[in-house]
């Protein structure tokens, strides 16, 4: 995708993807987008608190836009959310993936918002030229870190921008956590391990990008250097505790599975029984059956403006 939405692979391709989603990417990495999309849809659906209470603080500098642009837009459970959030706003969902967008277009249909939701297909950010006008607020939730150059990126977005108009960017945030650290057998701290390998495959990810250039992780910096002007960072916790609804615990359980196969060769013998037993719908320490099982995560916003 080009997204945010968003690897949980939205939120596990990277750490701090670890346990979001949402979103497609422009990525130049090998994430079969498409394949991944009801992952990302349960993963963006179980967030929805969260990145309402973004758009809600995003909303009040952001008065009536005319135009938003979800830049890395994936199945578009965030595009959505911001079409009822704004109900004045015309809505662009932008992303690589065609099939991604075409289960945002049928996202769109059901909440009854067509008349003023559009998609654009193509590679972010090159896509964004396709605009008829500038955007009042562009978000791109963990789109970013797949394009290569991250800084040129970000003077793209910005010269996509109304003057006056608001940069917010989804990158950074905490890993989340789903079990407790001792979970009764195998050797504890098994997510802290699940996030060092995935850090790694993150690294590397990042390494194998078109045009890729290392960057310090300093947004407000990085968004000063694409001359736009840092109003702003904030953090916003999402907090399922247990017992979990069904759909948590479901995701969790995907979330999981992917760690297991993606991850798992990075693993010992010991974790990746561990991953078994916890997968597995029939033992009763499994993540289908424990009744500890929650979803606690944070995710962190980076907002700027385009001076006037």
């Amino acid at each position: 995708m080009t997204h945010g939405h968003h690897d949980h692979q939205t939120h596990q391709e990277h750490h701090t993807h670890q346990g979001h989603a949402g979103h497609g990417h422009a990525h130049g990495d090998d994430i079969d987008w498409a394949a991944m999309a009801e992952m990302l849809e349960a993963e963006a659906g179980l967030y929805s608190p969260v990145y309402a209470r973004a758009l809600a603080w995003l909303g009040k500098d952001v008065t009536e836009p005319g135009l938003i642009v979800d830049a890395g837009s994936g199945p578009g459970v965030i595009s959505c959310l911001m079409a009822e959030t704004f109900p004045g706003a015309r809505v662009v969902a932008a992303d690589a993936s065609a099939e991604l967008l075409e289960r945002a277009r049928a996202r769109a249909a059901r909440q009854g918002v067509t008349d003023r939701f559009d998609t654009l297909a193509g590679e972010l950010p090159d896509s964004l030229n396709e605009l008829e006008y500038p955007a009042d607020l562009l978000w791109a939730s963990r789109s970013l870190h797949h394009l290569g150059d991250q800084k040129a990126a970000l003077s793209a977005f910005g010269a996509r921008l109304a003057p006056g108009g608001t940069l917010a960017i989804l990158e950074g945030g905490l890993p989340a956590r789903w079990l407790p650290r001792d979970l009764g057998f195998g050797r504890p701290g098994l997510q802290a391990r699940l996030d060092v390998a995935q850090e790694d495959r993150f690294a590397r990810m990042r390494a194998e990008l078109p045009g890729s250039v290392a960057e310090t992780e300093d947004w407000p910096a990085l968004l000063g250097a694409a001359g736009l002007k840092h109003t702003g960072t904030r953090s916003f916790l999402l907090d399922v505790p247990a017992p979990v609804p069904n759909r948590a615990r479901a995701f969790v359980a995907a979330a999981l599975t992917r760690s297991r196969d993606v991850l798992g060769e990075a693993l010992d013998a010991e974790d990746r029984a561990t991953l078994d037993r916890l997968l597995d719908p029939t033992d009763p320490v499994s993540v289908h059956q424990r009744p500890d099982v929650f979803v606690l995560a944070a995710v962190t916003v980076h907002r700027a403006v385009r001076p006037v």
